[in-house]
């Protein structure tokens, strides 16, 4: 091959990569959008089945406040739960009642009842630990449904068309709080019932020094 030859390959190469960098569609790339999401906390919390929900309470779920997510609300009633180690009391049922009864808690929270539970996306319990809830009038023993909530952002189709993601894709996230903190594999989750907004536990709320006030940003 003489030089001549090897020179046309090369601006070959050159070129299509070239090409391949600028197929992307302006305002597609998430890596440039800019527009602020609001961040979350999401503490410990429970989703009941009904039959469970009446085993504990002997009522169905009573809302007292709506939440962030339309159709979404905190209930009246609270359980305890009861792990091989400890307790907590006072938790937080959401409602409306789903399907199948689920604990989301923090890894903080598991090593104080002495759980192991996985980090997992809402409603994905197959072969999670289980627990015991209780109420002052009930008792329910959960085979499995305790997870540690894996961090997504809610999303309408608009909005995910405004950042240039779909349905289950995982993005970086860059979270402004007093400590500055970039949250890898971030699940983005579409449906027209969304209104934008990104979850958190705890422990990563606490890692970035979180309030109110602070937001993350689409950094990839």
């Amino acid at each position: 091959m003489n030089e001549k030859d090897f020179t046309a390959i090369l601006e070959g190469i050159l070129r299509n990569v070239v090409e391949q960098i600028g197929t992307g569609t302006p305002g597609n790339d998430c890596s440039t959008i800019k527009d602020p999401i609001p961040v979350e906390l999401s503490g410990r919390h429970v989703h009941l089945s009904e039959s469970d929900a009446l085993a504990l309470f002997g009522t169905s779920l009573t809302p007292v406040r709506e939440l962030s997510q339309p159709g979404q609300f905190l209930c009246k009633e609270r359980v305890r739960l009861i792990g091989p180690k400890g307790v907590m009391d006072n938790v937080a049922v959401l409602g409306p009642s789903r399907d199948s009864s689920q604990v989301e808690i923090s890894k903080t929270d598991c090593r104080i009842l002495g759980i192991d539970a996985p980090v997992r996306q809402s409603g994905d319990i197959a072969s999670t630990p289980g627990i015991i809830l209780a109420s002052q009038t009930g008792i329910v023993g959960l085979e499995e449904g305790v997870i540690v909530a894996a961090r997504h952002i809610h999303m309408s189709p608009e909005d995910s068309r405004r950042f240039g993601v779909s349905d289950r894709d995982k993005v970086q996230v860059q979270l402004d709080g007093d400590r500055p903190l970039t949250l890898q594999d971030v699940l983005v989750r579409v449906d027209p019932s969304f209104k934008l907004a990104m979850h958190i536990d705890p422990d990563e709320g606490n890692s970035a020094g979180w309030n109110n006030a602070v937001t993350g940003h689409i950094v990839c």
